[in-house]
């Protein structure tokens, strides 16, 4: 081996490469040169996990070898010299046998999309390698660096419980009143609350486990010699870490590997700090323990805790509070990594862990050529936006945190979007010293990030303090001086509260002030149990056949190739001979006039082949559902994001590089942002869409009250795992061309791109093999790409791929519609409604797409399950100019619905009404027509909120939390329950539609085709399981390859929840078919096989192949008559949610939902059951989480994981339980089952109304700064949204 070959391991195979770009991350290496593609690339900066490996290397230090979780995405291969990686390629395989973490989270059902999937298994391999019997806490501390957007976590948690020694099924033996044996039974209907068998998994066996390669046992590690800390200088030049203008460094720090992704730097050093000795030691001292600069975030907190475990209390104050911290930072894949000097040296404003050691007094040792210096990190350490008072030459060398002493108290505290993440929006760390014995303050230390553009210190407020004693009057001094910002004040009140108490328990002197007892809550520092959940449903009737699979938790076909890392993707494709990556150019102006585009910077970047505008387009360059868009821009952007052109090279590293250097100038025109602005200046599309029944002007002259207000909804980002991708490739004659495609939408794909290369669409095929996540997203915006792609293909003559970075993607695809409502209610005193007036604005972004029918959705949803006599509603669908809003789970109706609950918990405040009871009161019965006069049959809501009101045991916990809340004055519950009915079918009639294909094979197997795409939803499961009952074979004979247009021609999108319900009918059709042409085989063999009918047809010149086709009802509806046919049917549901807010952070906490849903009978309890977690999930993310924020600019802010914050491991309610509805078939549908995809999604609004049920408790605590009961809280109930709305005095003080 010579100096200059990296070295390393991969899944047990030596890598040896002797020409190693710096620049190459690991997962660059393992797709494009290793071909291991199960390591997937999801969001680019480490915030998703999709991309997590694990690392082992024999630790010089420790003398043991350690494994640990890292994000392939951010690591340099460079860094890995004598490392072993292990990918999900490297512990199973379906062609060998699954590894038990594979087998369990595919037979768990926790794999739907599957995009995640590789990365969850190997954050919880990485865990059992470490700790072959967890704990449920260890579990979920070692999943919180991993995102799922499907299955709302449940089935992966639950499927993992069964690793863990305190999570197993206690078999009805344990005190649990939740165990599942404890349910109660029908005397007729069984109820299966197992989804899966746990005694059919494999046991875990950690001696089975891959060896460590011997070869990096030998030896020390490459280029490490111990050498004296001015030696290290002199392998460093320049200061290390990440210092802006230095070398940067790599090795085990992710920091180098954002900045060269998101900002495009080229660093001409990079250096690897991970392999020396003195940057990586931990030293206990007299007065402290010495980090060196290079440890790891993991190193720190385990060697914190340990010291918290071993060392008095008194002296453990300062590491009990970097330890809450750290708690929070992300996950272990960024903590395995993130060095605790590169934490320091970066400077960030909004560092989690500087405030703590600027309050902790922490010291810094500096070195550089000969000299080395200790300096304490005080307020002067950081002199301005990422900067250090470290000179050109000097390094950080160790960081010294102290033993905390007697008298000494220490509080840390956060608050970010999300919990678990690692960019918070204010810091703190809080320090005080009191004079022996007594409650007199000798040092106090108050600093904070987030609130300048470095770590400050509040020194004038806190000298003031000094001799002060620690009561009242000291906080309400404190609190005048402090930065003027509710949260400050609150962090600082909790900090007053915990110190208050430890002295109480010290028993000090009278001076201090008393705890009250109500209080105590405030100070506790956040828990939560671990997860506990009831899955319940209706097991098949006594005597169906083992093989009739309908109706049985069969799980999602690919899962076990999606835990193995198998299944293919539209970029897992090997590459082709010849192939090119395309990246889009797009505006940077919300609205301007392009001057000029400047291409001849990008012409000399390595690589560059072409650029590609208007001008080469041989089409047409018009293109959208209405043509009101374009393939690229022409003339004038209208939104940030507009596409104007693509540029193609060979690498899609060079193709960004080249993206970000075409040059565009514009003239500014004006913008519209905002639904305000577009109501202001009159921009809308088409005319106001109305729904209008009764007398609405007699309605209200009879209510006893009328309320009215003003209700917002943000839009919400699809974040499906796999972003858009496009690979297309010529055919070499007649302009044909095949595009395989991440696609919800087959049939506009071809026939978007055939119009842009001006060719008939037989000769552009797409295949869909399957999505990684959808939603809506994919239905029309998935064409931005394709279009482009199409063209670079016919431009070059070569395949050309393109797969958008996660913050491309943000960007330029839309998302969910921001609603707003001004509405106007009447009721009488009892509650009943009487008169309802909305007028709903839609943020429709530059263009129409699917906008105009999502607001006819919301229209039709308006009234949710509410029965109202005189009801007018209208709809405004907003010109802006922001990028177009799309199709996204739901399509409308739970905008519509949020702000139909809006009005009526308004209606239970004003009458003084449980809303429980007000909802009920006015809820629709059996055969009562809708606002838009359909008759509603077959009717179980009722059936749902009874059910649900009686598992839930709603009014005792009612009461419970009433004595909860009267016994806590910082810290609410709330709980709320909450009805959905969701309309199925597209309102345009053609659209339901669907055809099937099937293809019988002479030894009796089947290919199935069918016009729907899989993207995790189990439509091709369920389509087997369809075609299995309808054939009477089992399912191990049918197979579905793809979805393509070639097979099944003009298909409807895979969309408004209604695909099973269209292709599972014409599936059966072609079924149906076969079986009649079997039929005289069969009676001539009854006793014979299907292989030997299948046989017999064949050699009488049988036809063995059918298409199968279904058209619904037609759709007779009109907006002008308000009458016709809409809705084939209804799906019904109802959820009851718990939660606690912490009233000063704004925090909350889902203790508990219970949901009882309708999806007639189901043909899979185990899909069925994850749509309706994976729909509430997402719904919780759009009403408390997720927020899309721009610039006055249009400009989107929330580009990526780190700033926009979907529902986590953590987000999921602790108590989480679903029930099926039994016995209520649906005539309407395959099988008598019913659409379950978008209808569950609104249910999650039980949880924004309990978190306002919670602030109204909070608000009648403090009456004297509340003197309205009505409050607005607009969606999302953001953290900032709940703690403003919780008005107390500190809230005033601002």
């Amino acid at each position: 081996m010579t100096a200059d070959e990296l070295v390393f391991f991969v899944n047990g195979k030596k890598v040896v490469e002797k020409n190693a770009d710096p620049e190459t991350t690991l997962l660059a290496y393992l797709r494009r040169k290793l071909g291991l593609s199960g390591t997937k690339l999801a969001c680019g900066e480490g915030g998703c996990g999709a991309c997590t490996v694990m690392f082992s290397k024999y630790d010089h230090l420790q003398n043991k070898i350690v494994h640990f979780p890292a994000n392939a995405c951010l690591a340099p291969i460079c860094s890995l010299h004598h490392v072993s990686v292990t990918t999900v390629e490297g512990i199973g395989s379906t062609k060998t046998r699954l590894h038990p973490v594979q087998e369990r989270i595919a037979k768990s059902h926790g794999s739907q999309c599957g995009f995640c999937t590789p990365g969850i298994v190997m954050s919880m391999y990485m865990l059992l390698r470490n700790q072959p019997e967890p704990t449920m806490e260890e579990i979920e501390d070692a999943l919180q660096g991993n995102l799922c957007r499907c299955t709302g976590y449940r089935p992966i948690l639950q499927g993992f419980r069964t690793f863990a020694r305190d999570g197993g099924c206690c078999g009805g033996k344990g005190d649990n009143p939740n165990c599942c044996m404890n349910q109660k039974k029908d005397q007729t209907v069984t109820l299966s609350p197992s989804l899966f068998n746990p005694e059919e998994f494999m046991p875990l066996d950690p001696t089975q486990e891959p060896i460590f390669p011997p070869e990096l046992l030998v030896g020390d590690a490459p280029g490490r010699v111990w050498h004296p800390s001015s030696a290290v200088v002199e392998r460093m030049p320049g200061a290390a870490l990440g210092i802006k203008d230095r070398p940067a460094t790599s090795g085990f720090h992710f920091f180098p590997g954002i900045e060269m992704k998101f900002k495009n730097k080229l660093f001409p050093l990079i250096v690897c700090p991970a392999w020396i000795p003195e940057l990586n030691s931990v030293e206990h001292g007299e007065e402290g323990i010495s980090f060196g600069a290079s440890c790891p975030l993991s190193c720190v907190e385990k060697t914190l805790l340990d010291a918290v475990a071993q060392l008095p209390t008194h002296k453990t104050e300062v590491f009990r509070g970097i330890l809450e911290q750290l708690r929070w930072f992300s996950g272990k894949q960024l903590k395995s990594v993130a060095s605790v000097g590169g934490n320091i040296i970066t400077a960030s404003p909004i560092s989690d862990l500087n405030p703590v050691f600027m309050a902790s007094g922490a010291k810094l040792t500096i070195v550089s050529r000969g000299t080395r210096r200790t300096i304490r990190m005080d307020h002067t350490f950081f002199p301005g936006y990422r900067k250090t008072l470290l000179g050109p030459e000097e390094i950080l060398l160790a960081i010294e945190i102290p033993y905390s002493r007697e008298g000494e108290f220490f509080s840390a505290f956060k608050q970010s979007s999300g919990r678990e993440d690692y960019i918070p929006k204010v810091t703190s760390g809080m320090r005080v010293l009191f004079q022996p014995g007594t409650a007199q303050i000798k040092e106090l230390a108050l600093c904070y990030g987030g609130m300048a553009d470095r770590t400050i210190s509040a020194l004038k407020t806190t000298r003031k303090q000094l001799s002060k004693f620690w009561n009242e009057e000291l906080l309400q001094d404190v609190c005048a001086g402090l930065f003027r910002r509710t949260l400050t004040l609150s962090f600082f009140f909790k900090f007053y509260l915990t110190v208050l108490q430890k002295l109480g328990k010290v028993d000090s002197e009278d001076k201090c002030g008393k705890l009250d007892p109500t209080f105590a809550s405030a100070t506790l520092l956040f828990q939560k149990d671990p997860p506990t959940n009831v899955q319940l449903f209706q097991e098949v009737p006594k005597g169906q056949s083992e093989d009739d699979i309908v109706g049985r938790p069969l799980p999602h076909l690919g899962a076990a190739m999606q835990a193995c890392g198998e299944a293919v993707y539209c970029d897992d494709i090997p590459h082709y001979q010849n192939e090119l990556s395309l990246r889009l150019v797009t505006s940077t102006r919300a609205h301007a006039k392009i001057k000029s585009i400047d291409t001849s910077e990008a012409q000399k970047v390595q690589g560059f082949v072409c650029f590609l505008s208007v001008d080469d387009i041989p089409g047409s360059n018009k293109t959208g559902y209405f043509n009101d868009e374009t393939v690229f821009a022409k003339d004038e952007v209208t939104c940030v994001g507009h596409i104007i052109g693509a540029v193609v090279t060979d690498t899609p590293e060079h193709a960004q590089r080249a993206a970000q250097a075409v040059k565009i100038t514009y003239e500014d025109l004006p913008a519209i942002i905002t639904i305000e602005d577009a109501i202001k200046h009159n921009s809308f599309y088409g005319s106001e869409l109305k729904i209008e029944k009764g007398d609405l002007q007699k309605g209200f002259l009879e209510a006893d009250n009328i309320v009215s207000g003003e209700f917002y909804i943000g839009g919400q980002e699809h974040f499906y795992l796999e972003t858009h991708c496009t690979i297309a490739v010529p055919k070499g004659e007649a302009g044909e061309m095949e595009l395989f495609v991440s696609t919800e939408n087959t049939m506009k794909t071809q026939a978007f791109v055939a119009n842009v290369l001006g060719v008939p669409a037989n000769q552009i095929l797409v295949r869909v093999k399957r999505l990684g996540g959808g939603f809506g997203g994919k239905e029309t915006r998935s064409t931005l790409v394709s279009t482009a792609v199409a063209l670079a293909v016919y431009k070059t003559g070569c395949p050309v791929r393109c797969m958008l970075d996660r913050d491309e993607d943000m960007l330029i695809t839309g998302g969910r519609h921001p609603f707003l409502a001004r509405y106007k209610v009447g009721f009488m005193k009892t509650g009943r409604i009487v008169a309802l007036e909305v007028n709903h604005y839609s943020n429709a972004g530059n263009t129409l797409d699917l906008s105009e029918a999502v607001m006819q959705a919301a229209l039709f949803h308006m009234e949710s399950c509410y029965k109202i006599p005189n009801i007018r509603g209208t709809g405004r669908v907003c010109k802006t100019n922001l990028p177009s809003n799309t199709a996204f789970r739901g399509f409308g109706a739970p905008q519509a619905m949020l702000i139909a609950e809006q009005w009526m918990s308004e209606i239970a405040v004003t009458c003084g009404l449980p809303a429980e009871e007000v909802r009920r009161k006015n809820m629709y019965k059996e055969g009562d027509l809708t606002h838009f006069n359909q008759k509603l049959e077959g009717f179980t809501l009722t059936r749902c909120w009874d059910e649900c009101l009686a598992s839930s045991q709603y009014h005792a916990r009612k009461s419970e939390i009433d004595k909860f809340n009267k016994e806590n004055c910082w810290k609410k519950r709330g709980l709320c329950i909450v009805p959905t009915k969701f309309g199925i079918n597209f309102a345009i009639s053609f659209l339901n539609q669907a055809g099937a294909l099937i293809l019988v094979y002479t030894d009796g197997s089947v290919l199935l085709t069918h016009g729907g795409t899989e993207m995790g939803q189990g439509l091709h499961t369920k389509m087997v399981q369809v075609a299995s009952r309808a054939l009477k074979i089992p399912t191990s004979k049918i197979y579905i390859s793809e979805t393509s247009t070639n097979t099944v021609p003009n298909t409807s999108p895979t969309a408004a929840s209604i695909s099973t319900d269209l292709n599972g009918q014409a599936v059966y059709e072609a079924c149906q078919t076969i079986l009649k042409r079997l039929e005289p085989f069969k009676r001539k063999n009854p006793s014979g096989s299907w292989e030997d009918w299948v046989i017999a047809a064949y050699q009488d010149a049988v036809s063995l192949s059918a298409t199968g086709f279904y058209k619904a009802p037609e759709v007779t509806y009109s907006f002008e008559t308000n009458s016709g046919y809409l809705f084939n049917y209804f799906s019904y549901g109802v959820a009851c949610s718990e939660v606690e807010i912490d009233c000063l952070t704004g925090d909350h906490k889902n203790l508990r939902t219970d949901i009882v849903m309708d999806v007639g009978s189901s043909l899979n309890p185990a899909i069925d059951i994850g749509q309706v977690e994976g729909a509430f999930v997402q719904g919780l993310g759009l009403f408390t989480l997720e927020e899309l924020q721009y610039s006055p600019e249009g400009s989107l802010y929330t580009r990526g994981p780190s700033t926009y914050k979907i529902p986590t491991f953590g987000s999921i309610p602790i108590e989480f339980r679903v029930s099926l509805l039994r016995d209520s078939p649906n005539k309407k549908a395959i099988y008598a089952s019913k659409a379950v995809g978008e209808p569950p999604l609104f249910l999650a609004a039980s949880i924004f109304f309990a978190i306002k049920d919670a602030i109204h408790a909070a608000r009648a605590q403090h009456k004297d700064y509340n003197r309205k009961e009505l409050f607005r809280l607009d969606s999302p109930a953001t953290q900032e949204k709940i703690r403003n709305a919780c008005m107390d005095k500190f809230a005033t003080m601002v």
